[in-house]
């Protein structure tokens, strides 16, 4: 059961616990017996939860409940993207073909791309 937080006119902020199906329902003050409305006083208690906890919940709260249209991915990507072109360019032209290069043995090479990668 959740811990909710009441404001007695007369005695001040409380807190009780009570059953999620009676959340709105007042609550009589402890000290004076007088009906008591519920209010939110202060944030939940996230600092309490575990880091990975918390960055879950982030990433929930980020997330959409329907995937991205091909109109809205597309617009999240400038033109010429290189992570989801098809080998054209903003203009329609083809990209112009990688500098490779093969040593003796069969290797490739490209020493343009990442020069400190191995190539296979």
């Amino acid at each position: 059961m959740p811990v909710y937080e009441y404001l007695c006119d007369d005695c001040g902020p409380f807190k009780d616990l009570r059953p999620m199906a009676e959340c709105d329902d007042p609550q009589a003050c402890p000290q004076c017996e007088s009906m008591a409305p519920r209010v939110i006083l202060t944030a939940p208690n996230f600092f309490c939860m575990p880091a990975e906890k918390r960055k879950a919940h982030a990433v929930n709260e980020r997330s959409t409940h329907a995937p991205q249209t091909l109109a809205q991915y597309k617009a999240s990507h400038g033109p010429g993207c290189g992570c989801c072109s098809t080998g054209n360019n903003a203009s329609g032209k083809k990209k112009p073909a990688r500098l490779m290069t093969k040593t003796k043995s069969g290797a490739k090479g490209f020493p343009t791309a990442r020069p400190w990668m191995i190539s296979h």
